[in-house]
């Protein structure tokens, strides 16, 4: 048995196998590279002692762990390890006993994740998150059988990790302070993702038998809405209040202005009812209350993420800095943060962060023909926070709405257009975070008229007909 002396009970050993090494453990050179995961992986000539003790691969899963690991030139030994942390303690607890003192480098396929969450507080443990894709494209490439247990991904992650080390990124995590905040925002937007799916099934239900609730209520996205549709579920509910009650529901609820009042007032008091279909009606009601009750906790959720994030934000170093850049806002600004993290030397260049975030476009030649789209494979949350930001920008920066504009009359639609705009933004946002500056538009645009660029003189020829 290969494995650990005080072998676990929850570890299964396997038989001993070998697999490919590389040819020289001895000389080995690293060049440096970005980590698009938070960092950099510096360039070290080993001329005595192996970089690591040992060579992890691991096949994870929600349960079980598929683990293959070499030690020197030694045979591969493999186990299983259940998704447990007192288990999980124990095999890390296990390496550090066989090799004290000694680093060990490990692939598996994720850079974020309960497994990697679990590994990444040991300070003897290299993380390497390798792609998905990587591995079954090397699968395709050195086992044309295509048996997906032969060899086990693990062993695949171990060959990579121990041959190919110098094509892999060292994974390292940014600081507490900004993973919490890009935690946050992300959880966010999965919490405005539900709040978009409840209120579109809510406007749905009230369209098959209540549809004036639709402007009566409000934007159903708040808490006056969820209030409306649960005192007053269906038009008979709502005609039966009287005019007083009403009133002071919208008072209430920060409505102020008397004649926007009066107007629903009258629109209620002369409505006719859509169906007068009781199937209908008592079977769509009750869904739209429930729908409402689920309603209800999301968007408290979304507020109080809110508040947390902007205190979280406020504290950062560089809250100015992408506080500065126009249109960010409290929603936007952190969502920067979480895009480009900390580490200034995470992204070599504006283009591989453009690259990156899948903003930039992904040109494919066959042969005579050239067709360019937009890029699929990439981190689909950061690509959404630049897209965005810079749908925002078109409304705060005037140079901004200049390029949109100048896109939309070469024919580019909306979304072309603003991943246009957004290119042209990362490589803006990316000097002012490698400088450390704020984003002041004057400056910019003083780079602008330096250059003679061709947004200056339609800005000064739309500066001029609004002076007219």
């Amino acid at each position: 048995m290969l494995w650990f002396d005080n072998a676990y009970s929850d570890v299964v050993p396997a038989e001993d196998s070998t697999i490919r090494t590389a040819q020289s453990q001895s000389l080995r050179v690293h060049q440096t590279k970005t980590n698009f995961g938070g960092g950099e992986v510096t360039g070290k000539q080993e001329t005595e002692q192996p970089e690591f003790g040992a060579y992890v691969g691991i096949d994870w899963a929600d349960q079980t762990h598929v683990i293959s690991l070499r030690a020197g030139n030694s045979q591969v030994e493999r186990c299983e390890l259940p998704h447990k942390p007192e288990h999980i303690s124990k095999w890390v607890s296990g390496l550090q006993q066989r090799f004290p003192g000694q680093r060990i480098a490990v692939a598996l396929e994720q850079s974020r994740g309960a497994l990697i969450y679990a590994l990444m507080s040991y300070d003897c443990l290299v993380l390497y998150p390798v792609n998905p894709k990587a591995v079954a494209k090397y699968r395709e490439a050195f086992y044309v059988s295509g048996a997906k247990d032969d060899p086990t991904d693990a062993d695949l992650l171990l060959e990579l990790v121990t041959v190919h080390r110098d094509k892999l990124r060292a994974w390292r995590p940014a600081d507490e302070l900004t993973r919490t905040i890009t935690l946050l925002v992300e959880y966010r937007r999965q919490l405005v993702d539900d709040q978009t799916a409840l209120t579109n099934r809510l406007a749905n239900r009230l369209k098959l038998y209540y549809p004036q609730a639709l402007a009566w209520a409000g934007e159903l996205a708040t808490v006056q809405a969820c209030d409306f549709l649960q005192r007053w579920p269906s038009l008979a509910a709502v005609q039966k209040t009287t005019a007083a009650k009403l009133r002071e529901f919208y008072i209430r609820h920060g409505c102020r202005k008397a004649q926007v009042i009066a107007q629903r007032l009258q629109e209620i008091q002369q409505a006719q009812p859509l169906t007068r279909d009781l199937a209908i009606i008592s079977a769509t009601m009750p869904m739209v209350q429930a729908t409402v009750s689920q309603l209800r906790p999301v968007l408290a959720a979304i507020q109080q993420m809110d508040k947390q994030i902007a205190a979280l934000f406020a504290q950062h170093a560089d809250h100015d800095l992408f506080d500065s850049f126009p249109g960010a806002g409290p929603v936007l600004a952190p969502r920067l943060l979480a895009a480009l993290g900390a580490d200034r030397g995470r992204f070599a260049s504006a283009r591989e962060l453009q690259q990156f975030s899948g903003i930039a476009p992904v040109t494919e030649r066959s042969g005579r023909s050239c067709f360019i789209h937009r890029r699929l494979a990439c981190p689909k949350f950061v690509r959404q926070s630049f897209h965005e930001f810079a749908a925002q920008s078109i409304r705060w920066s005037g140079w901004a709405r200049i390029y949109y504009d100048q896109q939309r009359a070469r024919g580019n639609r909306h979304h072309a257009a603003v991943r246009s705009l957004a290119f042209k933004w990362i490589r803006i946002i990316y000097r002012c975070w490698q400088m450390g500056v704020a984003y002041h538009e004057q400056t910019y645009l003083q780079s602008l008229r330096r250059r003679n660029s061709p947004l200056i003189k339609s800005l000064n020829a739309n500066a001029t007909e609004e002076a007219a």
